[in-house]
């Protein structure tokens, strides 16, 4: 078996609240993109470029193919990157302004072409902006955390401020990208100018992750570079453990993508008040905000899988409420701060995971390969993305949901409904059914000294 060997002199050194909170500056400047994606492009196109919903998401999913091939192919570069700056920082350094400017073309839809030639637009702009560049930027940062320290506690507090920051991300998106909107003429160039201001917030917030942050591990292994990519793969493919990680990935990404894309929909359509889709994400994001500040100790005590596990539960419960609340506004905000406590718990462990697998994969096969893990699991989350885009066009398309029109029917409203509510609380239940059978937090300490053990004896 191929050990690595690698300085790890500083693998378990405390990281310090600066650069915790600089690696989490990373995930804010991700979900700008990301959020905005999930939560406005698909009504972006519809109600303001007056394309099909059906349509959109079938580009989307097939998109999904090629972001698979961009995933897998960043993992490799990564596991055989060396600079002054590291394996992963480096590339956050060269991409961090095309990525701002790939967000800026999501939302530049020339609105005067033709139908056909918007697709087109739309195909090429979504493919650059998130096959290449999200991929480009975000898998490396991704990477980061089993590169900045490999003691389980630390990865995990690393992931609570990364959670933080992307949650507050995502809050900054759903509460902002309207009001500005309108501020700059409520129109399809009001978008571009909004994304114009967002996109140098990217990459202000981007940078102060690479200014910051510091790689511990592996960072001067030479042998890595000889492992071949095919024998990468089969470690990846005896690693049971990153199997339910990435499964967990895909199915918390079908549903968030799947309510958080619907959400306008619902607030505008259902309650008559696009408005309320800031109200809900207060109430929401905040909560999740309070409550991640606690969750540490509860990690560290019962362990990432049981603390997922107890959020997806919880998460379950917020969202029947809001089923059961009608239009309601109160009840409907009380179930918004259950799925935020919820979240706290899926949010904060649902990365962590996938990092603990990478000591589990080395421990298995003799193999050890970051780059080429996270971009299988971040393969997921996208393939989990791209479903709930796919899953979200035909539930609209079914229901007869029409973007220009004055008032919807009654088919399109439950359509609504259905993807708003209903199927994010079946894939969360499937979700919980997946967790069951993983056991890693049990066996990680176990598993790590054994492999320092490996590292010393060669």
């Amino acid at each position: 078996m191929i050990f690595s060997k690698f300085t790890n002199a500083h693998a378990s050194e405390k990281v310090t609240v600066r650069e915790r909170l600089a690696y989490g500056c990373g995930d804010f400047s991700s979900n700008i993109m990301y959020s905005a994606m999930a939560a406005f492009l698909m009504f972006y196109y519809t109600d303001y470029i007056g394309v099909s919903a059906a349509v959109v998401g079938t580009i989307m999913l097939v998109s999904r193919l090629f972001d698979g091939i961009s995933d897998l192919v960043m993992g490799i570069i990564i596991d055989r990157t060396r600079s002054p700056f590291g394996k992963a920082r480096i590339w956050i350094l060269r991409l961090v302004i095309p990525y701002a400017i790939g967000t800026v073309l999501l939302f530049a839809v020339p609105n005067g072409w033709s139908e056909t030639a918007k697709y087109i637009y739309i195909f090429f702009s979504y493919n650059l902006a998130f096959t290449v560049l999200f991929t480009g930027i975000n898998l490396p940062y991704a990477t980061l955390t089993a590169l900045m320290t490999q003691d389980q506690y630390e990865r995990s507090v690393l992931s609570i401020f990364r959670m933080i920051l992307a949650t507050c991300g995502t809050l900054f998106i759903k509460t902002c990208t309207l009001p500005v909107v309108k501020f700059f003429g409520d129109n399809a160039r009001a978008w571009t100018y909004t994304f114009v201001v967002f996109g140098a917030l990217e990459i202000l917030t981007f940078m102060i992750t690479f200014l910051f942050t510091r790689e511990r591990v592996n960072t001067n292994d030479d042998k890595r570079m000889e492992v071949p990519v095919i024998l990468g793969f089969k470690a990846l493919v005896k690693n049971k453990y990153w199997f339910m990680a990435t499964l967990n990935l895909v199915l918390i990404f079908i549903a968030q993508g799947v309510n958080g894309s619907s959400e306008v929909y619902y607030a505008k359509e259902v309650l008559g008040n696009g408005n309320l889709v800031g109200t809900f994400s207060v109430a929401l994001q905040v909560t999740q905000i309070i409550c991640m500040l606690f969750i540490a100790r509860f990690v560290k005590k019962h362990g990432k899988r049981n603390v997922l596990m107890a959020g997806a539960a919880i998460t379950i419960v917020g969202y029947g409420i809001m089923g059961s609340g009608g239009e309601n506004l109160p009840v409907l905000i009380v179930g918004c701060m259950l799925r935020g406590i919820g979240n706290s718990g899926i949010s904060v462990c649902m990365f962590a995971m996938v990092t603990d697998t990478i000591e589990y994969g080395e421990w298995k096969t003799g193999i050890r390969t970051e780059g080429l893990i996270n971009s299988a699991a971040s393969f997921g989350q996208k393939i989990g993305n791209g479903l709930s885009n796919v899953l979200m066009g035909a539930i609209l398309a079914v229901g007869g949901y029409v973007g220009t029109a004055t008032t919807q029917s009654a088919s399109a409203i439950s359509a609504i409904k259905v993807s708003y509510i209903y199927v994010p609380i079946i894939l969360t239940a499937v979700q919980m059914v997946v967790l069951a059978f993983y056991h890693l937090d049990k066996e990680y300490n176990s598993i790590l000294e054994d492999i320092k053990k490996r590292r010393i004896s060669k």
